[in-house]
């Protein structure tokens, strides 16, 4: 198994970066969404359309994204031994930060479902940036790889 990974190792980088790019456009649309979700009123026909929007995004698009970029991602690692790298395991650590946000937005989207969201167009304004953030980590671990 692991000359099949080698021999094909910048396919799997590829499909690693694409599906991480994919995760990443939803969890910088789905807080968008819940700003403008705010803005609405339970039970109108505008809330049940941004309900069905954040599941789609979530169930269609996010969802797969984030599991394949995780699959990708430890495949990649275990082909190139990375397990004990600094860069890498810091990298480790942004990215669950990053399946935490995602997880967090799931939990609010299901909120909003009940009817129960609790935080302001400012709050979520404010959270749109942590993905952000995570991003800029990861890219500058994995592109210079500091000691």
């Amino acid at each position: 198994m692991i000359d099949f990974v080698l021999r094909n190792y910048l396919w799997f980088k590829s499909a690693h970066i694409i599906m991480s790019i994919a995760w990443m456009a939803g969890l910088f649309y789905l807080p968008r969404l819940f700003v403008y979700h705010t803005q609405t009123e339970p039970e109108s026909d505008g809330y049940r359309r941004f309900v069905t929007m954040e599941q789609k995004l979530l169930v269609i698009i996010m969802l797969p994204a984030m599991l394949t970029t995780w699959a990708f991602g430890l495949i990649n690692a275990w082909a190139m031994n990375y397990w004990l790298e600094g860069w890498f395991l810091a990298k480790l650590g942004l990215a669950g930060l990053m399946t935490a946000v995602h997880f967090l937005d799931s939990w609010w989207a299901h909120q909003f479902i009940l009817g129960r969201n609790v935080h302001s167009e400012r709050f979520f304004r404010f959270w749109n940036e942590a993905p952000t953030l995570l991003m800029i980590g990861i890219v500058i671990l994995v592109v210079v790889k500091p000691a």
